[in-house]
């Protein structure tokens, strides 16, 4: 599928971490489920899918995600107060059984850690999905403005036949994405 193809870039080529490739293998297939089935399969092939819809929802489904790892640090952080306290009585005594509480305390805290990094992982992810959606919507912006403002100018002025074609041979060299692109796009590289 050379349209898909073009539509996507390898994950491996986005400066990502191996597990943050897993990451975004993971997620996209989660947010593309219930948005695209094109993104799932691109996850699947190990390519991030380029077009706005599927990186809003990917993003959203980030921003959800930090979110929740946010919540369950803050959960975890206020159970670890709790176990502290737990660990000594009204006298300022240690328990009978602080040993266990002290490894209840050291298991919550090594918990938060992996949140903490997955947090970290998943903040970066997005900052490099949402930087790909910028990229794509202001590309796809200027596509259209270029677009309607060609399609102005050949309807209203009529540009000779003999300009065009002159420009024509200049710009067999330059190279331009045509799956995205298309004809307007090359005769406004041209000019």
């Amino acid at each position: 599928m050379p349209s898909t193809e073009a539509n996507t870039v390898e994950d491996t080529q986005l400066g990502l971490t191996d597990e943050e490739i897993n990451l975004l293998r993971y997620h996209q297939a989660q947010a593309g489920s219930s948005s695209s089935r094109a993104a799932s399969r691109a996850s699947s092939q190990g390519r991030l899918l380029l077009d706005a819809p599927s990186l809003a929802a990917l993003s959203r489904h980030l921003d959800r995600l930090m979110h929740q790892i946010q919540q369950r640090i803050e959960y975890l952080s206020e159970q670890s107060a709790v176990v502290t306290m737990q660990q000594y009585d009204h006298a300022g005594n240690l328990v009978d059984n602080a040993d266990a509480e002290i490894a209840r305390f050291q298991g919550i805290m090594a918990q938060i850690d992996e949140l903490e990094l997955d947090f970290d992982r998943i903040a970066h992810i997005r900052d490099i999905v949402r930087d790909y959606r910028q990229r794509v919507e202001e590309l796809e912006r200027e596509l259209e403005n270029s677009s309607s403002s060609s399609s102005r100018r050949d309807h209203h002025h009529h540009h000779s036949h003999r300009h065009s074609h002159s420009h024509r041979h200049e710009s067999s060299g330059i190279k331009t994405k045509p799956s995205l692109a298309g004809e307007k796009w090359h005769r406004e590289l041209a000019k």
